[in-house]
């Protein structure tokens, strides 16, 4: 009787487990990352032809964050290799977050909770990332490195001006290959201590957003309570992002942080993910004035595709805010940032995107223009920022 009752709870616990670390993450991934049915253009084969000459680039995934590897393709979530290969897409961006709040909204969020800590015990990371921001951070440089090592040259982590230059060289030899850029989702992950800024450089981070939903030590969060400004840490941090080549990411941060980050500037800037208030009235979303800051550093305003971002999941509501960017500030200045795999729901995922080439074709954009939203503008600005400043 004991033997048997002894059976039954190991039964009991092994079946907790199994539903805790192996089927409540992936439950989870698949509940948040959704691509739903939505109203696409027609692909013309004059715009596959234009699509297939693209070096396309994109701002900011969080596909890092997940417990699935990035060479296979995925049943769930919008971004893996394969579905990059088939997007042809040249340098993705893949965001490291390590705290989210309870009740996440766009309105207010304290920093005394995190969702993050639960999930990196139920995806069995290691136990150092358990307790430690940084160390999120540098397992998830470890998974891209390791991802990249399997890849057979598909794959390929981008450090340097030198490494994007030769990815693209190869790509227009033929090669079929992807660069990966680490960022930074909220510089929560270097604990208090600018020092550990040159740590997470040197795992290969050269993006970084200063906020994501609460306010940090660093600045203040479009989604957290005070919503201030750079703080005397922060306005260190950004000098020293300048100074050893990080661009500075101004997404998710309030409007003070904003203004402050575009005063002190003295390389490009970026707001990698969102929209613009002028076709979707989200707290989130810049307004004109920041838009023509972002401009006025050389930078670029990366567009999404979920609801908040362009109130619609459709190719045509994207184009419609990269339009107001251009007729605002010019083409130069914006291009495309997803958000995909950050728990958003979309209308296709990273294979699908012909559909925005084909809805800037159908808004009227040149292909000089297209180029340069789909992934020129934004090369151009990860190849000047990621070299150290002189």
């Amino acid at each position: 009787m004991r033997h048997a009752i002894l059976i039954g709870l190991f039964a009991v616990v092994a079946t907790a487990a199994i539903g805790v670390f192996g089927i409540a993450p992936v439950v989870v991934e698949a509940g948040m990352n959704r691509v739903v049915p939505t109203a696409l253009p027609v692909v013309t084969a004059q715009t596959r032809a234009l699509h297939a000459r693209l070096a396309i680039a994109d701002m900011h995934a969080d596909t890092l964050l997940w417990r699935r590897s990035l060479l296979d393709y995925a049943n769930r979530g919008q971004v893996d290799l394969p579905r990059l290969l088939a997007g042809n897409v040249a340098v993705q961006v893949f965001a490291s977050v390590t705290k989210t709040p309870r009740h996440q909204n766009y309105d207010a969020n304290a920093a005394d909770s995190d969702n993050i800590t639960l999930l990196t015990i139920a995806q069995l990371q290691p136990p150092r990332t358990w307790g430690s921001l940084l160390q999120r951070s540098l397992w998830h440089a470890e998974k891209l490195a390791r991802a990249a090592r399997g890849s057979g040259g598909q794959l390929r982590v981008i450090r340097t001006p030198a490494d994007l230059d030769r990815l693209l060289a190869d790509r227009a030899t033929g090669q079929r290959a992807v660069g990966g850029l680490l960022s930074i989702e909220g510089l929560q992950d270097i604990e208090g201590d600018i020092a550990n800024l040159d740590r997470l450089h040197a795992a290969g981070f050269r993006m970084a957003g200063f906020t994501h939903f609460f306010d940090t030590p660093v600045a203040g969060s479009m989604h957290g309570m005070a919503r201030g400004g750079l703080t005397p840490l922060g306005r260190q941090v950004l000098r020293r992002m300048e100074a050893i080549g990080m661009i500075v990411d101004v997404a998710h941060a309030s409007h003070r942080t904003v203004a402050d980050v575009l005063a002190m500037a003295r390389r490009p800037v970026v707001s990698s993910h969102g929209g613009v208030q002028a076709t979707c009235k989200v707290n989130r979303n810049l307004s004109d004035d920041e838009i023509r800051g972002i401009a006025g550093t050389g930078g670029v305003i990366g567009i999404g595709y979920w609801d908040a971002a362009i109130c619609s999941t459709s190719p045509k509501a994207v184009a419609e805010a990269i339009a107001h960017v251009r007729d605002l500030v010019g083409i130069d200045h914006v291009g495309l940032g997803s958000d995909f795999d950050g728990a958003v729901t979309t209308g296709f995922d990273s294979a699908q995107l012909i559909v925005v080439t084909q809805a800037l074709v159908d808004r009227g954009f040149s292909e000089q223009e297209i180029a340069k939203v789909m992934g020129g503008n934004i090369l151009r600005v990860l190849r000047a920022g990621m070299a150290p400043a002189r």
